[in-house]
């Protein structure tokens, strides 16, 4: 969620830290700020706002060469300068900025009162650095020992970056539950929420693992373990990533950069995994795994947002193609209900930060569990990819964008691998396998082929841009994809839409039918197709207008329909990557012409780090 950075080195830091900001604007935030020491003095400037308009304030004269940036997704306390970050502790010398929530901060602020520290704002932060204030005023304590000590006591999840006057090439930076990754460079270090800051300077990283601290100089830096105070060794890693990934290369959003992306982004999930001429599957990252997946009892798919519209159609395609059954559940109710589940039963993890609290949350109560573990991931160093047992990278690049598109369609290509391989595994019909990989061979061609209907797909946002409510069908495996297109709609343009089963218009929704109210039915032609012709009947006798995807022409549709959009054919159960993606272009092209900021909606954040 919060963006965070660190510098120490010989560049200006103020320049690098704003910079490094505004990369980290995608995450979702709604005040900025940052600290420099310069001339012995920490030198701190925020605001409630947008990080231009801290830009906009910072001096020209601040030239120091360390400190801290932050921008900030309100939890405690509304969005206001004065609940922005960096804190400082009541001395005023030392400043942090911090991802997460402090649970215990009630009790800890009770503590602090009674000891004479006073409060400017109502965060949860500025009762940790207070606290870490007072146990540094107590003398004999370097910054360092200061943190660790209060981060043995406090409760909850952390990703901090704190600096002090009196330590003037010092950061000391910890994480539990909330990522930080160094980037080392040539007497230089930067830290951050994620890679997008660093890969301009460095692509040499550390990713911080949960309970470690980092004590950072400019031409050095050392970890420790924060429970015990012993040295952890770092394992240095190289960034895949480019510079020109991370920009909008002529595009006007990254949204729709990342949806004509999906041209490449899919065919690049299945490159090396597949030999089509043999019509085999092989994911080295669950080779070892294979024979345990097969002999689950049940298999889990767990994930929130879009990546759980995704573990819907994973789960539908394991059921029909390798027979295990499969429960799909939010994690966020998975971690805390009753669920039954022992070393009989395989738990994947779908996420595309690899970060989400609730998300990794389900994989350790699996863990505890007994269970197999596998994660289906796209950041390579993310706290899921590291604690689960096996897992498949999906190579989708960084996706900037807070709403996700291409990362959707790549999780789903992966899914598609893992179920094939599971099914040739087991035995099933070659025939059937080969059929289906021939598809997704070329399956590239086609999704070049539905993006080239932006353009028309526009002049229909046009027509319902105004409307206040859709409502988006589908059955099969077309229902998961109702309910991501009816995300996406209400995530980036603020129009309400609901996603429902086709079947299940009758027992509520239709009642809202009527004129004023779209419908968007996915039209496949696949066994349902004559009953969700049933379904936009019963639309049309209440006046509702309907927008239909299909992958075939046929008469009936053309007549009840008012406007048809036409995507290419292949197999029924590869259809979703191609039937998402116009749902992708109406929301954004909607989103566009009404006026939002597509990129960075309101209230959203890319990576959802805490509950």
């Amino acid at each position: 969620m919060c963006g965070i950075m660190g510098y120490s080195g010989y560049r200006s830091a103020a320049e690098v830290l704003i910079k490094g900001l505004h990369r980290l604007e995608y995450r979702g935030y709604d005040s900025a700020g940052i600290s420099i020491l310069e001339d012995k003095r920490l030198h701190t400037i925020k605001t409630c706002g947008k990080v231009k308009d801290l830009e906009g304030i910072v001096p020209s004269e601040l030239t120091g060469h360390i400190g801290i940036g932050h921008t900030r997704w309100a939890t405690h306390g509304e969005p206001s300068d004065t609940n922005a970050h960096p804190h400082h502790d009541n001395s005023g010398k030392i400043a942090l900025i911090h991802n997460g929530i402090i649970e215990n901060h009630s009790a800890l602020r009770r503590y602090l009162a009674e000891e004479g520290v006073t409060f400017k704002s109502e965060t949860d932060t500025e009762v940790l650095v207070a606290y870490i204030g007072h146990l540094y005023g107590q003398g004999g304590v370097t910054l360092s020992d200061a943190v660790r000590r209060a981060l043995t006591t406090v409760v909850g999840t952390y990703g901090i970056v704190v600096m002090c006057e009196d330590e003037p090439d010092t950061l000391v930076a910890a994480r539990l539950g909330s990522p930080l990754v160094l980037g080392i460079g040539d007497n230089e270090i930067i830290v951050s929420s994620d890679a997008t800051p660093i890969i301009e300077y460095t692509r040499n990283v550390v990713y911080l693992g949960d309970g470690e601290m980092a004590v950072i100089h400019a031409s050095s830096y050392e970890l420790v373990s924060i429970s015990d105070n012993l040295p952890v060794r770092a394992s240095e890693q190289q960034l895949d990533m480019t510079i020109e990934q991370i920009e909008k290369g002529g595009y006007p959003h990254f949204m729709f950069k990342e949806i004509m992306e999906q041209v490449v982004t899919i065919p690049d999930a299945m490159r090396g995994r597949v030999d089509f001429s043999a019509g085999k599957v092989n994911l080295g990252g669950i080779r070892d795994w294979e024979a345990s997946l097969l002999d689950s009892d049940w298999i889990y798919l767990t994930a929130c947002g879009t990546s759980w519209h995704a573990a819907l159609i994973g789960g539908y395609l394991i059921e029909e193609l390798v027979g295990i059954p499969v429960k799909v559940e939010h994690a966020s109710e998975f971690r805390y209900r009753q669920s039954i589940i022992s070393d009989r039963h395989t738990v994947m993890a779908i996420s595309q930060s690899g970060e989400t609290a609730d998300t990794l949350a389900a994989i350790r109560k699996a863990h505890e569990a007994g269970a197999l573990t596998m994660g289906i991931v796209n950041a390579v160093g993310s706290s899921i990819a590291r604690e689960t047992d096996c897992g498949v990278f999906i190579h989708a690049g960084p996706e900037i964008g807070v709403a996700s598109t291409k990362a959707f369609t790549s999780q789903l290509t992966v899914l598609f691998l893992i179920s094939l391989l599971l099914a040739q595994r087991a035995g099933k019909s070659q025939q059937e396998i080969r059929a289906i990989l021939e598809e997704l061979e070329g399956i590239g061609n086609k999704v070049a082929e539905v993006l080239a209907l932006s353009d028309a797909i526009l002049v229909l946002a046009g027509e319902y841009q105004a409307c206040h409510n859709f409502l988006y069908l589908g059955r099969g495996f077309q229902y998961p994809i109702a309910l991501e297109g009816a995300l996406k709609l209400k995530e980036i343009s603020y129009i309400h839409a609901e996603g429902y089963p086709a079947a299940e218009m009758k027992h509520g929704p239709i009642a809202l039918i009527d004129e004023n109210m779209p419908v968007v039915v996915m039209a496949v032609k696949d066994g349902t197709f004559e009953k969700v012709l049933s379904n936009i009947q019963e639309i049309k006798a209440r006046r509702g207008k309907v927008l239909a995807i299909t992958d075939a022409r046929d008469p009936e549709l053309e007549e009840l329909a008012d406007h048809i959009i036409q995507v290419p054919t292949t197999h029924e159960l590869l259809l979703p990557l191609i039937t998402v993606i116009p749902l992708q272009l109406l929301a954004y092209h909607i989103a566009v012409l009404r006026g939002c900021p597509v990129d960075q909606p309101r209230n959203l954040a890319k990576s959802v780090t805490v509950e």
